[in-house]
């Protein structure tokens, strides 16, 4: 670890992973995105280690790491939490979480939107600011609040198409906003314990009915994230 050292940020909530980098006060430095569908443990790694390589930083030179929490799947979540909890230990940074969903809005803009994500093959998920995800079930349309719009992720055909098109603007500021909120933990020494720290899973896979004992794991509508600020 070098203490000042940039951050490096993973987000796996989306079918559009991400990584990148950034300065200690929140400066973002240099992003990958890629189309990773729901195979993000193909790529991961690879692209980690083609992000450093390209900014000529050393993996000790890192100074802490952010990871999007979700919600999101079960499968993408998993591969990026488990790599920043593997990295971290190796290095001895510190981690913070950061609700992608709750990022997602700030880079969206804020004020009184929601977010809008897919919850497997009929259901969403719904995601307010400073709230609970909760799940819409599938024939049911969101309960909006008056005033209320849209951020559509993940969800084209099932959902309007200004949510989605405020959907694709949001993704590409998520990485900024997942960096600005994980820089301003981290420097006010608000890291997070890796033994407890927990993806949202918007769904399990198939055949798995109920959650991995001692995995720390969350679904979403069952306690509140840990947002950007």
């Amino acid at each position: 670890m070098t203490l000042g050292g940039p951050l490096l940020v993973v987000d796996t909530a989306t079918t559009r992973a991400l990584v990148a980098l950034g300065a200690p006060d929140g400066t973002p430095r240099a992003e990958r995105t890629w189309v990773a569908g729901y195979r993000h443990g193909e790529d991961l790694l690879a692209r980690v280690e083609e992000l450093l390589r390209d900014e000529g930083v050393a993996t000790g030179d890192l100074g802490g790491l952010v990871v999007g929490t979700g919600p999101g799947a079960f499968t993408g979540l998993r591969v990026g939490i488990a790599t920043i909890k593997a990295l971290a230990h190796a290095l001895e940074v510190p981690v913070a979480g950061v609700s992608t969903g709750e990022a997602l809005l700030a880079a969206a803009g804020g004020g009184q939107r929601v977010l809008l994500q897919p919850a497997g093959p009929n259901d969403r998920v719904l995601t307010r600011a400073g709230e609970a995800p909760r799940i819409v079930p599938g024939g049911e349309e969101p309960d909006l609040r008056p005033g209320e719009t849209i951020v559509a992720v993940d969800l084209e055909g099932r959902a309007p198409a200004d949510g989605t098109t405020a959907g694709a603007t949001a993704h590409d500021g998520l990485g900024a906003a997942l960096l600005r909120a994980g820089a301003a933990r981290l420097a006010a020494g608000d890291a997070d314990d890796l033994a407890t720290l927990a993806p949202e899973y918007v769904t399990l896979p198939r055949g798995v009915r109920d959650l991995p004992v001692g995995d720390g794991v969350e679904l979403s509508g069952t306690a509140p994230a840990r947002g950007a600020r």
